[in-house]
């Protein structure tokens, strides 16, 4: 593949001509970026292209490496219907402007094979599926259906919330009821539709029609993207299955006679419209007065389609005060099979003079007929109509215009060859009219919403687009029989009662209400609105004064005068009493069941949505960065409440996963008592790279051998494996500078230097081989406790010098690590998830990789091939420790460097000075308590008192 670029590459401008190499790498993990292709990016001095257009390149210098950008897409249904011809074609687009796609269904259906076309393997989903995958290696969500709800319900909490969700409907299904559910006293269902709406956003529709039905769920983020082949399908499926001979004679037609249809706006129905009394007034007289001219010589007759058939009468009426004669006038409902009126007609009038936002849907379908068509020269039909060529213009409000229309199409009594030809070019027209702008707006729509990260190749701009159609090449020629008329021109995708959504929720909130209404005698209806944020905040107040309250008046129990009871309940008392010592939130089931274990891996996740993907067992306990997000029936630990720094949301932010492992470090005996301690970020479970059973057992073994000085990891970065054509391998930092937004190696060596305070003319860039082996990723390891306090306490140097710069720096509101705003609220993330291996690396620490699946075991970059590499002086423990400690000194004595200094915030504080401050303290307490124990004796000795012997 080739391709052309002008910008930036990791801060350079300039114009690259990139030869790629492409390979499918399958679930790869690329820190934050999940599945992709697995692209490495080759600067050509030279090249040419072969038979297929690929690039062959003479002398290519490597520059990078780039990840493709992802962007996901959930199908309601895989049917061949018009609704999947238009996501195909909108889909395929934006294939070839650059986008990565993943696509899942709700269902297998028969364009199976097109999707996979376009986006690959496609994944069916199952119920409670939807809770089982990360979202957050997505730049984008695109939902379809109605039928997803559930899916965009999982994208309701963090750490999912911000995840950009575009959904897209197409059916009235839900807007057909919501009218109904006031009458079923489902006020509260209506607000559970709102606020699941709510989440996108935005929610896009192909018409100006179907906002308008949905409007009691709009929270302002309702978006028209106009553009559907449903009409040109509707028509194109019903004219292969009705002969328009026939229709003419069912309806009453004969061969002469010359049909007029006159038709109006699309947005009434159910009534006469005001704009059709208005067009019969102004248009009767021209009609009239045309039906008696010499074109029109044979049988001219005008058909209305409008209202309700019921309307009749009122029709009637008005007819007759215009002039014309009501043996040539008939009237239609749109109530009935207005796609056999349509079809009937010579010549379709368009009568109203609304300018409406879109093109009038039966307007398509008559171009679709082979039908010519009259309008007025609004400017929504100028916008896609050519006039004289694909239909014919009058002015508003002229008659003689519209004589002249008329004049134009009719010739003796017929249709003029000029009428065929225009009927010809406007059907042609029809059928790709509104693709060009549905295509684009769905590509603006896109690129204004989504944001990418760094690494990411950036998809095309909007203008490469080439050739804006349906896809209908993609669909059978043979379409499915449509016989829907133009009150169902928005065809419900499901119609089954058993099958959708809308259906299912409202029986089962039926049922709730029902049973309310039956047990609180009709009294109450129950409130069924999700929980707001201040509802958990109450909950969790009172349940806090429960506790206390419970604890108060065990307590009281306890000190009062009781007899003795059996020793069941005196056992039952002591474990009660023995539950209060635990930290909040703790229960001691957990710790019992993690008795005897050499190793608790602690599983970091920063949000409810990331529950389902946790593990359980004696192995895993869930660190929470969120206090509000920790799971209530689980012994999680609260990193808020060990690490007040994260209670502040940039910090939170900028930290990610590791300050979850500066608050396990926090006096790390109190909560963590076992010889070995790991770690798994939550995003490996959905990323498919968590520990089976086999590799936990392993894992489990290893442990229990008491291999010291090494680190078992399971997670790893995407960068192994040589590519088609190259020796060579990536390296470690170049994968690093990819994931920071091309400033890793800058910042790494800016920050090493001034946390070691090294002169510039000494190297200050660890040196990372380049042998082929597996880094770790994810934060998904284990080592032993010493060593992860070690790792703690250079990581908390670390990032304080790489926060210092980031102060120091003259844009200090702007992320060294990253060039997109994307990054910058989660700046020291990515390089910190990295950090593990240097320390590993250059501390000597052995680096064994567990195959995740199979449980296989392989050494990593031998320690034997480190000799002449590792910077082990800078690694030493003693020196570490005493770096620590001078920190600790300036902290305790308020020498800070700078106004916000990162380091005392992240974990313990402690040097020499503190330790004899602490000893003298309690010297102190003692000596005093001695005092004070002198001078109480001495005092009772001058009040003369005196024990009595005993037995005296």
């Amino acid at each position: 593949m080739v391709i052309m670029g002008i910008g930036k590459l990791f801060g350079e401008p300039g114009v690259y001509t990139f030869c790629w190499h492409a390979m499918q790498v399958g679930p790869r993990i690329i820190i934050d970026h999940g599945p992709c292709l697995y692209v490495r990016e080759r600067e050509c001095t030279s090249g040419v292209l072969d038979a297929c257009g690929n690039l062959c390149c003479n002398g290519c210098n490597e520059v990078g490496v780039m990840t493709m950008n992802f962007s996901m897409e959930i199908l309601g249904n895989m049917k061949k219907d018009p609704q999947s011809l238009m996501l195909l074609s909108v889909m395929k687009n934006l294939r070839k402007l650059g986008y990565a796609l993943k696509i899942y269904a709700l269902g297998n259906g028969e364009t199976r094979t097109m999707w996979e076309d376009i986006g690959g393997q496609i994944s069916v989903l199952r119920p409670k599926q939807y809770d089982l995958i990360d979202w957050s290696i997505f730049e984008g969500v695109m939902v379809d259906s109605l039928e997803a709800k559930e899916v965009v319900s999982s994208l309701t909490q963090e750490p999912f919330q911000s995840i950009p969700l575009v959904w897209i409907i197409q059916e009235d299904t839900l807007a057909n009821r919501l009218p109904l559910y006031q009458d079923m006293n489902l006020q509260h269902l209506v607000s559970h539709w709102r606020s699941t709406f709510n989440r996108a956003n935005v929610v896009v529709f192909p018409d100006f029609a179907l906002p308008m039905l949905y409007s009691v769920l709009d929270t302002g983020n309702f978006f028209v993207i106009p553009g559907s082949p449903v009409d040109v399908w509707a028509a194109e499926s019903y004219s292969k299955t009705h002969a328009k001979h026939q229709l003419r004679v069912d309806h009453g037609f004969s061969e002469d006679d010359l049909v007029v249809l006159v038709v109006g706006s699309s947005f009434f129905y159910d009534e006469l419209p005001w704009d059709y009394t208005v067009a019969l007034h102004t248009l009767g007289p021209v009609l009239a007065e045309y039906a008696r001219s010499k074109d029109a010589e044979g049988s001219l007759k005008f058909v209305f389609l409008c209202g309700n058939s019921t309307d009749d009468d009122a029709f009637q009426e008005i007819v007759s005060r215009v002039g014309l004669h009501p043996s040539s006038v008939r009237h239609y409902g749109l109530n009935g099979d207005a796609n056999s009126v349509l079809l009937v007609a010579d010549i379709v009038l368009y009568g109203s003079s609304q300018d409406e936002q879109g093109f009038p849907p039966v307007l398509i379908r008559a171009m679709t007929f082979g039908i010519p068509v009259i309008a007025p020269d609004i400017p929504t039909m100028k916008k896609y109509v050519s006039g004289e060529a694909h239909g014919i213009f009058f002015s508003k409000y002229n008659p003689e215009a519209l004589m002249r229309a008329f004049s134009l199409l009719i010739s003796n009594g017929k249709l003029s060859k000029f009428a065929e030809t225009v009927a010809f070019s406007g059907r042609l027209l029809a059928k790709n009219m509104l693709a060009s702008e549905c295509i684009t707006g769905y590509a603006r729509l896109l690129e204004n919403m989504l944001s990418f990260p760094s690494d990411t190749l950036l998809p095309g701009p909007v203008s490469k687009l080439g050739q804006r159609e349906w896809e209908w090449n993609l669909i059978s020629k043979e379409l499915e029989q449509e016989t829907d008329d133009l009150s169902g021109m928005y065809e419900s995708l499901f119609s089954s009662r058993e099958t959708s959504i809308v259906y299912s929720l409202e029986k089962e909130w039926s049922n709730l209400v029902n049973s309310t209404i039956i047990s609180e005698n009709g009294t109450e209806i129950l409130v069924l609105d999700t929980p707001t944020e201040s509802d958990w905040d109450v909950l969790m107040e009172i349940e806090s004064f429960e506790e206390h309250e419970r604890v108060v008046k065990e307590e009281l129990e306890e000190r009062m005068d009781k007899t003795r009871g059996l020793w069941d309940d005196i056992y039952r008392s002591a474990r009660k009493s023995e539950k209060l010592k635990f930290e909040s939130n703790e229960r001691d089931e957990g710790e019992l069941e993690r008795t005897g274990q050499p190793v608790c891996i602690y599983e970091i996740y920063d949000g409810a949505g990331a529950w389902p993907l946790l593990h359980h067992g004696s192995l895993y306990r869930g660190l929470s960065l969120s206090t509000k997000a920790r799971r209530s029936r689980s012994d999680d630990v609260d990193a808020v409440a060990r690490l007040p720094l994260l209670n502040e949301s940039y910090y939170q932010n900028i930290l990610c996963e590791i300050g979850g492992m500066f608050s396990i470090a926090i006096r790390v005996d109190a909560i963590h008592k076992r010889p070995w301690i790991g770690f798994q970020s939550w995003h490996a479970a959905g990323r498919k790279v968590s520990l089976s059973f086999k590799a936990e057992k392993v894992l489990e073994e290893k442990t229990q051998e008491e291999n010291k000085d090494v680190i078992y990891f399971w997670a790893r970065l995407g960068m192994d494996g040589g590519v088609t054509g190259s020796n060579e391998e990536l390296t470690f930092w170049s994968m690093c500078d990819v994931l920071n937004g091309g400033r890793c190696r800058t910042a790494f060596e800016d920050a090493f230097r001034q946390m070691y305070d090294l002169p510039s003319y000494l190297e200050a860039l660890p040196p990372m081989p380049e042998d082929g082996g597996h880094w770790s990723a994810l934060h998904s390891w284990v080592m032993p406790t010493p060593s992860f306090l070690e790792f703690i306490m250079f990581s908390r140097m670390f990032v304080d010098s790489l926060d210092a710069l980031q102060s120091n720096s003259s844009q200090v509101n702007k992320c060294l690590l990253s060039s997109t705003e994307l990054e910058e609220k989660h700046c020291y993330c990515r390089i910190m998830e990295v950090l593990v291996n240097v320390w590993a690396y250059h501390s000597a620490r052995r680096m064994v990789y567990i195959d995740p699946h199979t449980g296989s075991v392989e050494e990593q970059h031998p320690i034997t091939q480190r000799k002449e590499i590792t910077w082990k002086k800078y690694f030493n423990l003693t020196v570490l420790k005493s770096m620590d400690e001078d920190l600790a000194e300036a902290a305790d004595d308020g020498d800070h460097p700078r106004e916000r200094w990162l380091w005392p915030l992240t974990g313990e504080v402690h040097w020499q000075g503190i330790y004899e401050r602490e000893r003298e303290d309690r010297y102190r307490i003692k000596m005093d308590k001695k005092r004070k124990t002198r001078e109480k004796l001495v005092e009772r000795l001058k009040a003369g008192y005196r024990q009595k012997p005993l037995g005296g």
